[in-house]
């Protein structure tokens, strides 16, 4: 199967690290969860989806890795998904629009600010949009996380376009705090 660009793209924009974990938003069928975990030795992915048939495919694409214990693939809304505080190092997503369609993604940032570690990046991606996605995408998306706690937010471009942030360094009684 080919690669679309775009998950390409995103991938080397997150570069997982061979002992990170690693979450993704609405995994579809799989393919950036096959290119993330050929980088994984010691780490980790959680692949989301709300879609029984898009798990069931990411699953049957990536058996080897599921059997490896480098991919867990779950059917979760993400304001529903439930982890330990601070189980990630890195959370990203292609092309799924909650973060500048909904009016209040605020349930939905909450999760990733817990899901991910003190100072762990979330990365919200696009394919190339163009004008509109630069215009109207990307700075809706930047003001959401920085309305939701996430600092350092920045725009990235290159082969798609996009929002980095980071889950803020707010411990108490080593947990982490919303």
């Amino acid at each position: 199967m080919k690669v679309p660009d775009r998950v390409r793209w995103a991938v080397e924009v997150v570069d997982p690290g061979p002992a990170d974990a690693v979450l993704e938003i609405g995994c579809g069928p799989g393919v950036a969860a096959a290119l993330i975990c050929e980088r994984l030795d010691t780490g980790r992915l959680l692949a989301v989806d709300r879609s029984p048939v898009a798990v069931r495919r990411a699953t049957e694409r990536n058996a080897s890795h599921v059997d490896a214990g480098r991919l867990e693939v779950r059917q979760s809304a993400l304001d529903g998904l439930v982890v330990p505080d601070g189980s990630f190092d890195k959370a990203f997503c292609v092309n799924v629009n909650v973060f500048w369609v909904s009016p209040d993604p605020a349930r939905e940032l909450a999760v990733l600010r817990h899901a991910l570690r003190p100072g762990g990046v979330l990365y919200v991606l696009y394919d190339d949009g163009g004008p509109t996605a630069v215009s109207r995408v990307t700075p809706a998306i930047a003001q959401a996380l920085r309305a939701n706690g996430f600092t350092d937010v920045e725009a990235r471009g290159g082969g798609g376009v996009g929002v980095l942030g980071r889950s803020p360094d707010r411990t108490q009684g080593g947990q982490v705090r919303a």
